[in-house]
């Protein structure tokens, strides 16, 4: 049966097997629909080994399966910011070679205006009007004094994202501006365009797209931090429109630049003394006082948007630094309100990607060294609150991140020992990178403790999950939040302490676990004592008593050896014994996680849970009628008040700092004395 499964196995599995010629041969060899049936069973039976199979190799792999995917993504994330990077890289490189050739041409075209003289300014701006009086809403555009038409024509408008067509839009590209206006689908009269954007020549740069064919005869028209990308009819109008371009912008700005020369007079002017008393003094002329003419401010807001598009950041904010210095002790005049109203909106820029940097959208692997150059930069621009909140959130989500892809342990000690490494490691590290980052700003200290107790509440809502929610033992919940109390102090080294904090945000949870450990010693102890026949234990072998009197040894009851006799026997009852190391676990347990919150929900726990052994004790001495068997309960109770108590006392007192004066009142009120001659017992 085996051979004939494995025949079909690989008959099914060889490449050149055909369905429908097997179907047509297994019917003619087939004496009849018996045959078929259990042909068909066999291929029912194999196709459940194969689903089988399949199941046990995706159970087995499903972990690498998921960090593959992982990292896949990791990688994609990596590689499209790579893309990217290079593709604006690759942008300013171009227009940097389109800007050296640009010098070659500007002979040549200074040869063809002599040559060849064009229309006077005056024609230029009749044919201005005459072309914007078919756009819809472009009435204010010819209030200008000087605006005339230098080149226009129709481009098609393509989506920078994923190189589809927009729309078909005309460009007018008059002496300081640049208009694009949409086609009118349904027109009114003379009427073909409509209005749609105007931009000032020196609010963008022009950058040639290179063909790579479908697309081709493309440029793009950057206005940090938008880009339009734009479609010529073909390559000679392309070329055209970049050449005519580049040449009016900079003719422009030789024309700005030589204007703003014959504003600054050659001269001083004698101001005239007037010999009124009552006149005030004229403030001077603050025109006249401040020198806007050197070539780097005249190149100032281009430079900047350089820096910004190829994120220098630091060199921004150095020709910042540079232009407040030169302006500090300047007074205000128009021109250099004009001159702040343009840098003002490269810092707003700037500021935009400087704060995009350090959002949590961004990749989280670098670690807080990663956020140093945004948020120096933004210190530097005197936005420190904003550099700190933003710091604060990045590290959080990072934090955060680190927390959700930490592997869930089958071991709660071992998973709570990776999440207290990951969680404080991370901490200590942001606190040390924000003590370098914000040391001259103090003031943004008080926001670094604020954030730590709300990372620290998200660290404590991934402990609890795992060790209080899950109903762990009370000894290994006593094992984590010793485990993360050392990590806790470790902070000191830095002046950072939130001990008090996890503690705070833990109570709730040890209370309630206390609690809940507490109903079941008290339960097992009330079962025992319900089946309590008050017999001397046996514990048939020399190993097992060496055992029992290492366990009381570790509990701190290190005479126990008088209550052993010969033969493995011991002078005490088993459910003695049983609530003796039950009670001192529990009080071992509740030390490791005591914290003065805890003190009175710990005492009257302990308290209770020997109230009942004592109670069970007292009960049993006077029902019991034989005297030897009231003799062994007070053999029971004596060991029970003059020795686990005391220890109990002692122990507790060395773990809290204070005695418990609850528990020496119990023992002191409820200790028997002596067996009277009428069988009853005396209590003082």
């Amino acid at each position: 049966m085996a051979d004939t499964g494995n025949r079909l196995r690989k008959l099914l599995e060889s490449p050149n097997f055909d369905p429908q010629s097997y179907v047509k041969q297994l019917s003619q060899q087939s004496d009849g629909d018996r045959d078929l049936q259990e042909h068909r069973q066999k291929i029912q039976t194999l196709a459940d080994e194969t689903a089988q199979n399949l199941k046990k190799n995706v159970y087995k792999n499903y972990r690498q399966f998921i960090e593959t995917a992982k990292e896949i993504s990791y990688l994609e994330s990596e590689m499209y910011q790579l893309s990217h990077i290079l593709t604006e890289q690759k942008s300013i490189m171009e227009s940097i070679t389109q800007s050296l050739l640009s010098t070659d041409k500007d002979e040549t075209a200074k040869e063809m205006l002599t040559a060849f003289p064009k229309e006077t300014e005056e024609v230029k701006q009749r044919t201005l009007t005459t072309l914007l009086e078919k756009v819809e809403g472009c009435k204010n555009i010819m209030e200008t004094p000087g605006r005339y038409l230098v080149y226009n024509g129709d481009l098609l408008e393509y989506d920078a994202d994923n190189m589809s067509q927009i729309q078909k839009v005309h460009a007018f590209l008059m002496n300081d501006c640049l208009l694009i206006a949409t086609w009118l689908a349904n027109r009114r009269g003379a009427v073909k365009y409509k209005y749609s954007a105007l931009y000032d020549l020196e609010s963008f740069a022009v950058v040639n797209v290179k063909d790579n064919p479908p697309i081709k005869d493309m440029f793009k028209i950057l206005m940090f931090p938008d880009s339009r990308i734009f479609k010529a009819e073909n390559s000679k109008i392309k070329k055209e429109w970049l050449e005519i371009l580049e040449e009016t912008k900079k003719n422009k700005v030789a024309k700005d630049k030589h204007t703003k020369e014959e504003e600054v007079p050659t001269s001083p002017v004698r101001q005239e003394v007037s010999t009124n008393p009552f006149e005030d003094d004229e403030p001077l002329d603050s025109e006249e006082l401040v020198d806007l003419s050197p070539e780097w401010i005249q190149e100032l807001p281009e430079d900047l948007d350089v820096c910004i598009a190829q994120r220098d950041f630091e060199g921004a904010v150095d020709l910042l630094d540079k232009l407040n210095e030169y302006l500090k002790e300047q007074p205000v005049s128009p021109r250099v309100k004009e001159l702040r109203g343009k840098v003002d909106e490269r810092v707003r820029q700037l500021t935009e990607v400087l704060v995009f940097e350090l959002s949590p959208d961004r990749s989280l692997r670098g670690g807080p060294k990663a956020t140093r150059r945004a948020v120096s930069q933004l210190i530097r621009l005197g936005q420190s609150t904003k550099a700190c909140e933003l710091f604060l959130k990045n590290r959080a989500a990072a934090v955060q991140t680190a927390i959700r892809q930490l592997r869930i342990e089958g071991a709660t000690l071992l998973y709570i020992q990776k999440l207290c490494n990951i969680f404080f490691t991370s901490l200590l590290e942001t606190a040390r990178e924000f003590e370098t980052d914000f040391a001259g700003n103090t003031g943004c200290y008080s926001a670094f403790v604020v954030w730590s107790r709300s990372v620290m509440k998200m660290f404590v809502d991934a402990f609890s999950k795992q060790v209080f929610d899950s109903k762990e033992s009370l000894s290994t919940a006593a094992e984590c939040v010793k485990f993360a109390s050392e990590h806790c102090k470790q902070l000191s080294e830095i002046g950072l302490d939130l001990t008090f904090i996890l503690q705070s945000l833990l109570v709730k949870d040890i209370r309630a676990a206390l609690l809940s450990q507490k109903d079941v010693i008290i339960e097992a102890t009330k079962h025992r004592n319900s089946e309590e026949m008050w017999r001397r234990m046996n514990l048939m072998t020399p190993e097992a008593l060496a055992k029992l009197k290492d366990e009381m040894r570790s509990c701190g009851i290190g005479s126990f050896d008088q209550y052993t006799g010969e033969d493995c026997w011991v002078n005490l009852s088993y459910t003695i014994v049983a609530f003796t190391k039950q009670m001192m676990a529990f009080l071992e347990e509740g030390l490791k996680l005591y914290f003065p919150e805890l003190h009175m929900v710990f005492l009257e726990s302990l308290r209770e849970i020997i109230l009942v052994a004592v109670q069970h004790v007292d009960y049993s001495l006077r029902c019991e009628q034989e005297t030897e068997k009231k003799s062994f309960i007070l053999q029971n109770a004596s060991f029970l008040h003059e020795t686990v108590l005391p220890v109990v006392e002692r122990r507790f007192e060395e773990g809290v700092g204070k005695p418990a004066k609850q528990l020496q009142d119990l023992r002191k009120s409820s200790r028997p004395v002596r067996v009277n001659p009428d069988s009853t017992v005396s209590f003082v």
